[in-house]
Order: C-alpha cells, then sequence, then structure tokens
C-alpha cells in the first residue's frame, strides 16, 4: 500500500511559479513510478507528467513541456512538480499517483494509488 499526500498548492499569478509536493508513505516507494494529472472544473482529468522510480526518467505532457519539471527524492519519499510561467489556464486541482514499475503511464488507469489533491489558481 501507498498513501499520497500533495501540498505546495496556491494563488500565483500569471508567469509566477509553484512547486508542488507528493510525500508518499510506504516502504517500497522508490520502486514505483509517480505521475502529476489536473482537474479543472468542468473538464477531465489529465495527464501532465510521470517520473520513473530512478529519477532518470520523465515524460512531460506538451501543454507544460519546458515550463514544468518533475523531480524525485527517494530518500524523503517525495516527488515534486515545479511549475515556472504560470498561466491561468493551468489553474486546476493537482493530484500525484503511483504505481509498481517504470513506464511512460499517462493514462488514469495506469496508476493504483491517488492522493487527495491540492489547488493551484493563477490569476491573470
Amino acid at each position: 500500500q501507498v498513501q499520497l499526500v500533495e501540498s505546495g498548492g496556491g494563488l500565483v499569478q500569471a508567469g509566477g511559479s509553484l512547486r508542488l509536493s507528493c510525500a508518499a508513505s510506504g516502504r517500497t516507494f522508490s520502486r514505483y513510478a509517480v505521475g502529476w494529472f489536473r482537474q479543472a472544473p468542468g473538464k477531465e482529468r489529465e495527464f501532465v507528467a510521470v517520473i520513473n522510480w530512478t529519477g532518470g526518467s520523465t515524460y512531460y505532457a506538451d501543454s507544460v513541456k519546458g515550463r514544468y519539471t518533475i523531480s524525485r527524492d527517494n530518500a524523503k519519499n517525495t516527488v515534486y512538480l515545479t511549475m515556472n510561467s504560470l498561466e491561468p489556464e493551468d489553474s486546476a486541482v493537482y493530484y500525484c499517483a503511483a504505481r509498481h514499475g517504470s513506464g511512460r503511464y499517462s493514462r488514469i488507469s495506469d496508476y493504483d494509488y491517488w492522493g487527495q489533491g491540492t489547488q493551484v489558481t493563477v490569476s491573470s
């Protein structure tokens, strides 16, 4: 079992930055791929980024490529999502998710464990 808790969301002006954290419990977290998804009001949940269990491989949605960076610190059981050049369209609830394995998992159904989400609001 893996439990995930997101933090770091908030209100930021367009062009600003935020860093989200996804803290995990579970002694084998280092063997899990972790993804970030987001869901805006009235829209479907969409893939944002994923990182493999070593941190050596990452994959991003086109909409965030070059602006967002996913990273992890397995010693701290934490995955980060650093978001730069934020736009109002980035406003959403951001969720982290985990699954055992290593790959470019970009579908909601790929993941077994989910956090409760953290709200990001970007003002224009």
